[in-house]
């Protein structure tokens, strides 16, 4: 699916996806990923935190990821979800935008979304796409992560 959803031109992507059969997130609404980009896993954005809050007019929720979540779905490690499932195939950061429940819902077995959440999402994407190409926020720390890359070097091995 990368291959549909993917394009090497994109600079920057937001993964949005119904995230309700977990235990991990229990409130009804949107919850944001930490980002990866290149294998790395780096902390949760600020700039992308205080979007949230604008568009959803509530304290930001986020979620937590492990290493294995950003390495490919089909490799037979436990997963999230898919949500993550861009950052294997580009160079670009990767947020997950979560459409969240209070309740474990299975994907699988419903499509059932609400309505709010789906606005929330959004509305959030607008004001990211917005801020974003005027070059007015970030999606991760650049000087964070030129100084992870000179003290371990690549990550991308988790890609494949």
């Amino acid at each position: 699916m990368n291959d549909f959803e993917v394009d090497p031109r994109m600079d920057a992507i937001l993964s949005v996806d119904t995230s309700k059969g977990n235990r991990l997130i229990n409130h009804r609404g949107v919850a944001l990923s930490p980002t990866a980009k290149a294998g790395y896993l780096l902390p949760v954005a600020p700039d992308l935190v205080t979007l949230l809050e604008y568009a959803t007019g509530e304290p930001a929720r986020t979620f937590p990821l492990a290493q294995q979540d950003i390495t490919p779905y089909e490799n037979g490690l436990r997963h999230f979800n898919s949500i993550m499932q861009p950052t294997v195939a580009t160079a670009a950061p990767v947020v997950g935008v979560a459409l969240t429940a209070r309740a474990t819902v299975p994907g699988s077995s419903t499509g059932a979304s609400y309505e709010t959440p789906l606005l929330d999402a959004t509305r959030f994407a607008v004001e990211v796409a917005k801020q974003f190409t005027a070059e007015q926020m970030s999606f991760f720390d650049e000087e964070e992560h030129a100084t992870l890359l000179a003290r371990y070097g690549e990550m991308t091995p988790f890609q494949r």
